[in-house]
């Protein structure tokens, strides 16, 4: 389970679509509808909210927009009840981190994705992080 920092246009088009399911999947842990997953480190930051469940609402709503924006159909009534005022911490080695992990990536699966995005210098996050001082993550699994 990958849930990006990064803002969801980085992605290519796999990418995307296993992320909007990966966050519904994480939606699901969250609310307890799962045996798996529950422990799962990328799912820490959100445990640590009052309202986990509408943070990854929101989450997911940033993911849908870029959807829309791409032509994609994905299914809005998944998402429920979002709060537009929560905000996450993420570090910007974090943020460098997923970065470069997605690149790699990109490299095989999507080279045109990938050269689109070697010159990028500022990253941007998912409307949900806000990016503060600090190296990679302690739930980050390297």
């Amino acid at each position: 389970m990958r849930i990006w920092s990064l803002h969801p246009k980085y992605l290519d088009a796999k990418g995307l679509v296993a992320l909007w399911r990966e966050a519904l999947l994480a939606r699901h842990v969250l609310e307890g509808k799962t045996a798996g997953y529950r422990n799962h480190p990328q799912l820490t930051r959100f445990k640590n909210l009052q309202k986990p469940v509408e943070a990854i609402n929101e989450y997911l709503t940033t993911v849908y927009e870029e959807a829309m924006h791409r032509g994609y159909r994905f299914d809005q009534t998944k998402i429920g009840g979002a709060s537009a005022t929560t905000r996450i911490e993420v570090t910007a080695g974090q943020l460098e981190y997923e970065f470069h992990h997605l690149m790699k990536k990109l490299r095989t699966r999507d080279p045109e994705k990938f050269r689109q995005l070697q010159c990028t210098a500022d990253i941007e996050t998912n409307r949900l992080f806000e990016v503060v001082a600090g190296g990679i993550e302690a739930w980050e699994i390297v």
